[in-house]
């Protein structure tokens, strides 16, 4: 596992999105957008698992940056809708877009099951790593 997260660490930042001071902080965020495409910051706070104004903080810097953009909820003025600026996209999709085309290669021959259970294992991890779960002092404890 420390090696998955340290390559993810190390991709390359593309020549075109260095001078923007990308963090691995900023990888979660991009990737929730540019695979899920446009959502809200209680949205996107939701899925990174931060407090709404921490998300906040991060979309105003990348916003400030050029690389988010923020607009109007059509269906609820009140919403910002916030997305991958078009200028920077295709830099960001060449950067990240390779990971998740190899999730999916190494995961395709998994049966549904072997992938749920994949799927549940990390979540597991996840859980336990955060502290949520159990104690480092007694891995059996649940």
């Amino acid at each position: 596992m420390p090696r998955l997260v340290g390559r993810a660490k190390k991709l390359p930042v593309p020549e075109a999105l260095r001078s923007l001071s990308l963090a691995p902080r900023h990888l979660s965020l991009l990737s929730y957008l540019l695979f899920d495409g446009p959502m809200t910051v209680n949205e996107l706070a939701a899925r990174l698992g931060v407090a709404p104004t921490t998300a906040s903080l991060l979309i105003g810097d990348l916003s400030r940056k050029g690389v988010l953009e923020r607009r109007e909820d059509e269906r609820d003025r009140r919403r910002r809708i916030v997305a991958l600026s078009p200028e920077h996209e295709p830099a960001i999709s060449a950067w990240l877009a390779p990971g998740a085309a190899a999730w999916r290669r190494v995961l395709a021959p998994l049966t549904p099951l072997e992938r749920r259970l994949f799927v549940d294992t990390l979540l597991a991890y996840e859980t336990e790593v955060g502290g949520e779960r159990g104690s480092a002092a007694d891995p059996g404890s649940s």
